[in-house]
């Protein structure tokens, strides 16, 4: 998986690594069905204007599909977490419809009404 993090601040270099490097390694594991170097992940951390919250968008490239993120928190590391969060639910919604798991899905017997 190719990786590129884009920030402006140098201090908000360390945690977004250390954060982003433990995410990347669990999307290693649901991605590898895909060829590494056909699978982009970029991500970018900006500050919002006049207010103490970070923003961390991730867009994930894939050759079936293009999927996209973001995570808002008032701390680095939290937006990270929750970026992370949003796109790995996405991944595995992705790969369910790809799969076609909904022409699988059993069909619960309807209950019958009382009169």
């Amino acid at each position: 998986m190719k990786l590129l993090i884009s920030h402006k601040f140098e201090e908000w270099r360390e945690p977004v690594e250390e954060e982003t490097g433990r995410h990347a390694v669990k999307l290693g594991k649901l991605l590898k069905r895909y060829a590494p170097d056909l699978v982009q992940l970029h991500g970018c951390i900006e500050k919002r204007p006049r207010k103490q919250e970070y923003l961390f968008s991730l867009n994930l490239s894939l050759p079936t599909g293009t999927l996209h993120a973001t995570g808002e928190a008032a701390d680095v590391r939290a937006c990270v977490k929750a970026a992370f969060a949003e796109i790995e639910a996405q991944i595995k919604k992705h790969m369910a419809l790809l799969r076609k798991d909904y022409e699988w899905k059993r069909k619960r017997p309807r209950a019958k009404a009382l009169a």
